[in-house]
């Protein structure tokens, strides 16, 4: 029972069995400081199917130059750290917070959360993104970038190996212009709850 703010609940604890719970019914936590943490489940929540998925010509040639190589889960707290350390345009802080980043990390050494990386042709780690897995639904929660359409790259990337897992949309909750450019739409509460519960993958 969401608020029009689309809150659910207030805590002052979470772990992984919280983040279990909550991403399985379709909310997440959006802390804003380290003593409250905000529960949402959004009135319109934005969704990548993959279907919908475009990439443009020019991002297509530029990301043929790039010498990028895809990896997953080998760096995990190295890429939601680096995720609380980017720059948002209008935004102020993070709300990955230092509790948030142990948290997540404890869940992805649970297998319920997954790191995409792009490392360039030195071994070094320029993007990537990370995002839960529960009940064979994967929800995105940031990305980050140190070279030019290293976070696309990962994006693309991770899309290409969930399709081949068998999903066939991701939760990416905010539709920001970029997400918007590869296809991603809002859709109701309603319906992406019954996405969730249905299992369309």
């Amino acid at each position: 029972m969401a608020d029009e703010h689309g809150i659910v609940a207030f805590s002052t604890e979470i772990d992984t069995d919280h983040l279990y719970a909550a991403y399985s019914n379709g909310i997440f936590p959006w802390p804003c400081d380290e003593e409250f943490i905000p529960w949402f489940s959004p009135p319109e929540r934005a969704v990548l199917t993959f279907d919908d998925l475009h990439i443009s010509r020019s991002l297509r040639r530029q990301l043929k130059k790039c010498d990028f190589t895809f990896k997953i889960n080998t760096a995990f707290e190295r890429v939601i750290t680096a995720c609380s350390q980017a720059s948002r345009k209008g935004q102020d802080g993070t709300w990955i917070t230092p509790r948030m980043v142990e948290v997540y990390t404890e869940f992805h050494q649970q297998g319920c959360a997954m790191s995409f990386e792009t490392w360039n042709s030195s071994g070094e780690l320029v993007g990537g993104m990370y995002g839960v897995v529960t009940n064979g639904n994967f929800a995105g929660e940031s990305m980050f970038h140190r070279e030019t359409n290293a976070s696309k790259f990962a994006l693309i990337s991770a899309v290409r190996y969930l399709e081949s897992r068998g999903l066939t949309w991701i939760d990416v909750q905010q539709l920001t212009p970029l997400l918007k450019s590869f296809g991603a739409k809002l859709i109701p509460r309603d319906e992406y709850i019954k996405k969730l519960n249905i299992g369309d993958k």
